[in-house]
């Protein structure tokens, strides 16, 4: 398919130099995939889970990993 010469004048146009497609936002699947991915990577970090009673870090990983094991997702122990 060829674009008419007009489009791509419009394309080769300088104010359109930083237009870029949207970025999709992120699903809440994406979100909890992240977070498993974190959390695991934390505990491989630390060779344990995180516990309630650490630091700022380590209690909101602990929040993460409760909740996705609510879910029914699986964190490496």
């Amino acid at each position: 398919m060829e674009w008419p010469k007009e489009l791509l004048e419009l394309f080769d146009d300088p104010l359109l130099d930083g237009v870029r497609p949207k970025v999709a936002a992120p699903t809440p699947n994406d979100r909890m995939q992240q977070k498993l991915v974190e959390v695991n990577d934390w505990i491989a970090k630390n060779g344990r889970e995180p516990s309630p009673n650490g630091n700022l870090k380590e209690k909101m990983m602990y929040a993460a990993m409760k909740t996705l094991r609510e879910k029914g997702f699986e964190v490496w122990t």
